[in-house]
Order: C-alpha cells, then structure tokens, then sequence
C-alpha cells in the first residue's frame, strides 16, 4: 500500500509540477524526473535518487509566481523542501536537499568553468541565493557529511533541463520513495 506522503507528493506533481521550471524549457515535474533518472543512471543510492526527485519540491509549496526568481524573489525552496521532508524522510535524503543551492555556489568557486556551464536562470537566482562561496565558505561547506551528495545532486539538477529527454513517469519512483520514509 503506498504511503499517505507518497500520495500527498504525486498529489503536489499532480497540482502544480506542469508549472515551468523557472525560465527553463521543462516543467518542474519533468525536471524532477530528468534529475532523479540521472541519479538512478548513475547507480546512485535510493536517498539521493529520492532527494534528486524531491530537491525542487519547495517550489510547490510556496504561491509565488512561476518566474519569482527572474523578479529577483528569492524562493528558499531548499528550506521549505527541508522542513517539509523531514518529517517524512530520512537525513540522507533531506540534506543534499537542503544543500543542493550551497552546492551551486560552492562548485562556482571550487570547478573552473562550472559557473560559465550554469543556464542564464540559475546564474541570475545565484545573486540572491548568496553568490559564489569565499574561501571559508567553501571549508564550513565541507564539514557537512553529506556535501559530497549535495554536489552529486546538483550537477543532475544542472543537467535536468532538456525538453527532449525521455524518463520514466513518477509511479517508477515509488519503491525509491517508500523505502526512504522515516520508519
């Protein structure tokens, strides 16, 4: 039997993932599934699958206009994403989450050339997410046990943007889910 939250999570998909993606040319449904097939391309673990899934599910729990962040609003999808799983799911799945905007501005200032690979919307929602990370930035970041998993979710986040890529439907994600739920 699925879980209520895995209802309540394909109902949230249902609703508002046909919402575009923030100046994307996908939807934030489709984004989320490019990013957690990436994850599962790459023989990720089922947190990180899940939290790829998931990482953006801040995005529909607020009311802002689809195109906040091109009018300079500031979201925090991360942190309402956060405080949203944690009640559900386990800390390997909730922290690369709650991480994975850190890791942006962590890989502009540690990766040559990644800052330059960003599309134009996430290079003008960088501004006022903080920016690139200064040197002790950068070393308070990697005391984090699973800043390691937050970078692996942002490079598939970065990548999960194509109009054109075909994933499987949310339905293929359940066992991925349910077996990350707090038990």
């Amino acid at each position: 039997m699925v879980q209520p939250v895995t209802q309540k999570i394909f109902q949230l998909f249902e609703t508002k993932g046909g919402s575009m993606y923030g100046g994307e040319a996908v939807t934030q449904l489709e984004h989320a599934l490019q990013s957690a097939y990436l994850a599962k391309l790459d023989n990720a673990k089922d947190s990180l699958i899940v939290a790829s899934l998931l990482h953006d599910i801040g995005h529909l729990l607020h009311d802002l206009p689809e195109m906040a962040s091109e009018d300079g609003i500031d979201d925090v999808h991360e942190e309402l994403a956060g405080g949203f799983l944690t009640k559900y799911f386990t800390e390997d799945v909730v922290e690369p989450v709650k991480l994975h905007v850190q890791a942006k501005r962590y890989l502009c200032a540690t990766e040559q050339g990644y800052y330059e690979s960003l599309s134009q919307p996430s290079k003008t929602s960088l501004v006022f997410q903080g920016g690139i990370m200064n040197d002790q930035e950068v070393e308070n970041f990697k005391t984090n046990p699973f800043y390691l998993d937050a970078i692996s979710l942002r490079k598939w986040d970065d990548l999960a943007k194509d109009p054109d890529f075909v994933t499987p439907h949310l339905v293929d994600f359940i066992t991925s889910l349910e077996l990350t739920l707090k038990k």
